[in-house]
């Protein structure tokens, strides 16, 4: 309805992401109106076409490549060679596959165009605003970031630690001598109205989650629910090196990566561990690195590079709180920014350094870089055609993934062919066995009524509130002629979802006084 337009514009800002009322406990609690608006705005203009969404998605995203090769250039200082090459590959990343052409990944690709905007008018001295006014412009786009998408907001602390940076010198003298100059009273200045205003809006923010928080389960972040503290540190550690290793080399991609795509790290002996060694390393060296630059102020590109690959990441590494994936490529596409600028940036220090006759084979490298961006993007486009197409790609990419299988086996249900959905729910099953709605989808499926009995109590089993397994397993009841199972199944069906018309329906037919006890039940 809120994409629609049959809901009002009141109803809009109260719901979440998914069109579930914020008040309600089911509710996902992810707030962005702005691109719920923007979805309304164009199913308003040419109602449902897909095209249509997916053309604007690329304009957004082609204005995102825009407004990066002028940060690189005019903010971070890139050669415009460099700056160029820099807003090309942003543009071909295979990461932004699903951002781009998915629709839901309109809110990442609208956030970071909003984002690019904020950083601008802070810190680029050519945007005609001066003063407060540009300091409340930068504000006020950060928090139509933040209401495009939640990450958004992470621009205010980027735009201040950058401010930090560039501002250090005069900083300098005030912190360790007592010599306040004009600038570090200005930037002081600045950093408390920032400040002031990121409170807002994350007080706003969590206002928003009108008292509970979203509640996800083992199945969308396994890691998270491990009740060893030890594994869970391990595999985090783990998830972000894996992050930051799909921005640089992107060789396997994939609409999902939940259930068993990522195996935990149980043991200090699983060779993965050194991955995370050699990242963590990595993070120490630039860490030296970016503080050792502070003095000489000569690698603006490498600060500003850390902080565009760092802090839009921080609310997805689940040190803040749990989040309900284990990786999710569209959240990337903020923090593919940070990447890019600092491979172009080690590119064009390799480029001045190294002997002319060297440097074309540097250029030619980069062309290779692109070319492979650029192929691997149009094989993910490809992927992203059907929904066929989708969930095929993501078993070739993660065969062990459950969900994977769970959604071929939707498709073939769909298409005519039980057989083989049969085959690909069993396999969802044996990779993932408490893998409810698997149980309660192939329970249709079953020719014999006990088979499908058997499947929908195990449903019930794993997930108590699971209402289209109690409602099919009373209609096995009712078939099997047990009436009174079944009525008592469609009732318990109705106090987990009292509007789940197909029970009601159901109930009528079968004990007429039992739906008038339930109705009456609701009506107190």
């Amino acid at each position: 309805p809120d994409v629609l337009g049959s809901s009002s514009l009141g109803q809009l800002l109260a719901n979440d992401f998914w069109g579930t009322a914020l008040s309600d406990p089911r509710s996902h609690k992810s707030y962005r109106p702005l691109t719920t608006l923007s979805f309304r705005l164009d199913c308003w203009l040419c109602g449902l076409q897909p095209m249509w969404f997916h053309g604007v998605n690329m304009l957004l995203h082609a204005a995102c490549c825009l407004l990066f090769t002028r940060v690189a250039l005019v903010v971070a200082g890139l050669d415009t060679r460099f700056a160029t090459i820099a807003g090309l590959l942003f543009a071909v990343h295979p990461i932004h596959t699903e951002a781009v052409a998915g629709v839901v990944g309109r809110a990442d690709v609208l956030a970071c165009l909003l984002f690019l905007l904020s950083f601008l008018i802070y810190h680029d001295d050519r945007w005609h605003l001066k003063g407060n006014r540009r300091l409340l412009s930068s504000c006020l786009l950060a928090a139509m970031s933040m209401l495009a998408k939640e990450t958004g907001l992470t621009v205010l602390m980027v735009n201040l630690l950058y401010d930090f940076y560039k501002t250090w010198p005069h900083l300098k003298g005030a912190l360790l001598e007592a010599r306040w100059s004009e600038e570090s009273r200005r930037f002081s200045r600045r950093a408390v109205k920032v400040l002031m205003v990121a409170c807002v809006l994350l007080a706003f923010r969590l206002a928003m989650l009108q008292g509970s928080l979203p509640k996800f389960s083992s199945l969308d972040n396994p890691t998270a629910f491990h009740p060893c503290s030890y594994v869970r540190i391990l595999t985090f550690c783990y998830l972000a090196a894996f992050n930051w290793w799909l921005l640089l080399c992107p060789s396997t991609l994939s609409h999902d990566w939940q259930m068993g795509s990522i195996p935990l790290i149980t043991s200090l002996a699983d060779c993965r561990n050194l991955t995370t060694a050699l990242f963590v390393t990595c993070c120490l060296l630039l860490a030296y690195r970016c503080a050792a630059e502070f003095e000489s102020q000569r690698h603006a590109p490498l600060i500003l590079g850390s902080l565009l690959l760092v802090v839009p990441f921080l609310p997805a590494t689940n040190l803040i709180f749990t989040v309900g994936f284990v990786v999710a490529e569209r959240v990337l596409y903020i923090p593919s920014l940070g990447a890019v600028l600092l491979v172009c940036y080690g590119g064009q220090r390799l480029y001045k350094s190294c002997p002319p006759r060297h440097r074309t084979v540097l250029l030619v490298s980069v062309l290779l870089l692109g070319a492979s961006f650029s192929y691997k993007t149009i094989d993910r486009n490809r992927a992203w055609s059907s929904r066929e197409t989708l969930v095929r790609a993501g078993i070739k990419a993660l065969p062990h993934n459950a969900k994977m299988h769970y959604n071929l086996a939707n498709y073939l249900r769909d298409s005519n062919s039980p057989d083989m959905a049969i085959s690909h729910y069993r396999e969802a099953l044996r990779l993932w066995p408490g893998y409810a709605s698997a149980h309660n989808n192939l329970g249709t499926l079953m020719s014999s009524a006990s088979e499908a009995e058997a499947h929908f109590r195990s449903a019930i089993t794993i997930s108590p509130s699971h209402v289209n397994a109690h409602y099919n397993l009373g209609q096995v009841y009712r078939k099997m002629n047990r009436t009174l199972e079944a009525v008592a199944m469609l009732e318990r069906c109705l106090r987990l979802d009292t509007s789940y018309s197909p029970a009601h329906l159901v109930l009528a037919k079968l004990h007429p006084p039992s739906i008038a006890s339930v109705s009456r039940t609701q009506t107190v």
